[in-house]
């Protein structure tokens, strides 16, 4: 049995605010242990579950943020930028059996601890087939077309409730409850640690190929908070505007859809401004 960690950091233990995230500040190297803490109590839980291999996927900002030396040695890590399919590289080589995102968050326009999708504010709200959508829903929908279930979310309390719409079976656990996009009630690494090993120790039941969902058309909608970016964006091809500061585009698999959408935020962060975005 081999289980992928979908690893972000937004989601993790004691994270609230953005240099909590933000690679280089003295909060980030604080943060990055409750982060490693978080994904190799998952690691540990899925040995313990009964899993042969778990390989983590590094999948926030920079994606060199977690702590390899703090991981269980069983635990492979794969880390760096400019993977073929961002925060769920690894899935699509049809050996990956379940998928884990852990330290996960809400999506752009969306109550929750740091809460945005991709773009920390350019993009104010995206939609997929006309549902809000976060990174764990868009994630999910590339993992559904391998066959893979996602068995596992962490994150905020908020976060658990939006898994219930796109991993309805999934195990959750809360580290932290939401006051505010930069304010919690935070839970100690040793109990959340503890919390998530009991938890993805009981998903591994849930892990097991799936028939891959190969028959949908996937329409993506993005939102931006100014409109030269909804303009910069539509240099991507097939993705045109759809409404004020809107762009949409519609795809035949979700592996199309996360890749372009891969492109449209790759030219819309070149596109923001310092001062005026």
């Amino acid at each position: 049995m081999k289980i992928l960690v979908s690893a972000d950091m937004e989601g993790a233990t004691g994270v609230t605010w953005p240099a909590d995230v933000l690679p280089g500040t003295p909060q980030w190297e604080r943060c990055r242990s409750f982060f490693t803490s978080d994904v190799n109590a998952a690691a540990l839980g899925f040995y313990d579950g009964g899993a042969d291999e778990v390989l983590v996927n590094e999948a926030h900002w920079t994606m060199r943020n977690l702590l390899l030396e703090r991981l269980d040695e069983r635990v492979q890590m794969l880390t760096g930028k400019h993977k073929s399919l961002s925060m769920v590289e690894g899935i699509q080589h049809g050996d990956v059996d379940a998928v884990a995102f852990i330290g996960y968050h809400t999506g752009a326009g969306a109550k929750g601890v740091l809460a945005h999708t991709y773009l920390a504010n350019s993009i104010t709200g995206v939609w997929l087939n006309g549902v809000r959508a976060s990174e764990g829903l868009l994630n999910a929908h590339v993992a559904a077309e391998y066959g893979v279930p996602v068995i596992l979310v962490t994150g905020d309390d908020l976060t658990c409730e939006d898994a219930a719409g796109y991993a309805p079976e999934a195990r959750t656990v809360a580290v932290k409850d939401y006051v505010s996009r930069y304010a919690a009630v935070c839970r100690t690494p040793a109990r959340t640690a503890a919390d998530i090993r009991a938890a993805a120790a009981g998903a591994t039941a849930l892990a097991g190929r799936r028939k891959p969902v190969t028959d949908g058309t996937y329409t993506v909608e993005l939102e931006f908070d100014a409109e030269h970016l909804a303009a910069a964006a539509t240099v991507v091809p097939g993705v045109a505007p759809s409404g004020e500061r809107r762009v949409a585009y519609t795809s035949g698999t979700m592996y199309e859809g996360i890749r372009t959408f891969k492109a449209v935020t790759t030219i819309v962060s070149a596109a923001v401004e310092e001062q005026y975005g």
